[in-house]
């Protein structure tokens, strides 16, 4: 049984609920964060990103920094691309808009893909596009949190490097880290951005990025200096690769209790082959999305290659909005989110499922929740 206080299950798309270990190592007794144990914390969690993350070249770089995820992408911008170059963002939702006008903010020419809601650029409309431009990194949303798309990464990747072998690939993983497999090294990316609140099962807080021997060479050889100071790879550069070699450095000070309790979920997460981990959140993602079909309900994305293991966006019934439906299922102890896409917001929600709600199996979170959408539904006049 958990230790925590009696809540409503979190099943939005992060943050997600946490495991008690977890929350308890942000209990954490104050730390001196150049002091020994909290160094060797530092550097322990670092490696094992390397490891989640698939990637055993010591040239690959990770970093940890106080912030969002959205920080990930200033990263990218500010260290990866320089003002007037060129990118190319694959659309499959808000999160695409939303790192194209990042890109913008430093002077980056941002050109858009988009994809019809609930789909995603096709590989032969993306070839197209990389052959008309060069374009200096192409980005893509590994799972969009405002529709449930998840793009194929590896394809995309062979693409790329066959097509436009000079662009970087850019993944936006923050919904996809710890639920969907990324393999790094061996699909060839260049940079992964996340968080620390989603399936990675942390309390928000930390932006998680990391880069090939690729990107930082791109880094070293700017002709012009990084266009942010707290992104700058220039100060953080050092921090990070001091702190893996357990030493002791400075540049900004590190959220220590939320270091602890990412130290924490990551031990756990390796704790097991990271294929059983993945193949717990397919089952799980299957058994929701053929329950949430039972109800009469459909998903924006409607192709089973394009719907994300971790999260489920639905469609509600025609005449029935999101904040019909959402105080319902809240009232029997069950969390979701109203849809985020700006075009049919309310003509939607957002289930999560990813982290200790599917890995843990003393947990029935997803039974509760596909009971509470059953009867929430019922409440508000739907025949399941």
């Amino acid at each position: 049984m958990s230790n925590q206080a009696e809540h409503p299950a979190l099943l939005i798309p992060g943050p997600i609920e946490f495991d008690d270990a977890v929350l308890s190592s942000m209990g954490h007794f104050s730390q001196s964060h150049v002091g020994p144990p909290f160094v060797a914390t530092f550097g322990e969690t670092l490696t094992m990103l390397r490891k989640l993350l698939q990637t055993s070249n010591p040239a690959s770089q990770p970093f940890v920094i106080s912030g969002s995820g959205t920080l990930g992408w200033d990263l990218v911008a500010a260290n990866l691309i320089e003002r007037g170059e060129d990118a190319l963002v694959l659309h499959t939702g808000y999160f695409a808009d939303s790192f194209a006008e990042c890109f913008e903010t430093y002077g980056v020419k941002a050109t858009q893909l988009k994809a019809p809601i609930g789909d995603r650029p096709q590989l032969p409309e993306i070839e197209k596009a990389l052959k008309e431009k060069h374009y200096k990194l192409i980005s893509v949303t590994h799972v969009d949190t405002s529709t449930g798309v998840l793009s194929e990464i590896k394809a995309l990747s062979e693409l790329v490097h066959r097509v436009s072998p000079e662009t970087l690939v850019v993944v936006d993983g923050v919904c996809s880290v710890g639920c969907e497999e990324i393999c790094f090294d061996e699909w060839g990316i260049d940079a992964v951005l996340t968080a620390s609140q989603k399936a990675i099962g942390c309390p928000p807080g930390l932006s998680i990025l990391m880069c090939s021997e690729r990107a930082m060479e791109t880094f070293r050889n700017r002709k012009t200096p990084p266009s942010s100071y707290f992104a700058s790879f220039k100060n953080w550069l050092p921090i990070m690769q001091n702190y893996e070699a357990k030493k002791a450095s400075y540049f900004a000070t590190p959220p220590t209790q939320l270091i602890n309790a990412l130290h924490t979920t990551l031990t756990q997460i390796l704790s097991r082959p990271l294929s059983e981990r993945f193949a717990v959140h397919r089952e799980a993602s299957q058994r929701i999305k053929s329950t949430v079909t039972s109800y009469g309900l459909k998903q924006l994305a409607t192709k089973p290659e394009n719907q994300a293991n971790g999260m489920t966006a639905i469609y509600l019934p025609e005449g029935v909005k999101a904040a019909d439906i959402l105080p319902n299922i809240l009232k029997k102890g069950v969390i979701f989110a109203g849809g985020l896409h700006k075009e049919i917001a309310a003509k939607y929600i957002r289930f999560g499922h990813m982290g200790v709600s599917v890995t843990d199996p003393k947990r029935d979170d997803i039974e509760r929740a596909l009971k509470a959408l059953k009867e929430g539904l019922g409440d508000a006049g739907v025949k399941v």
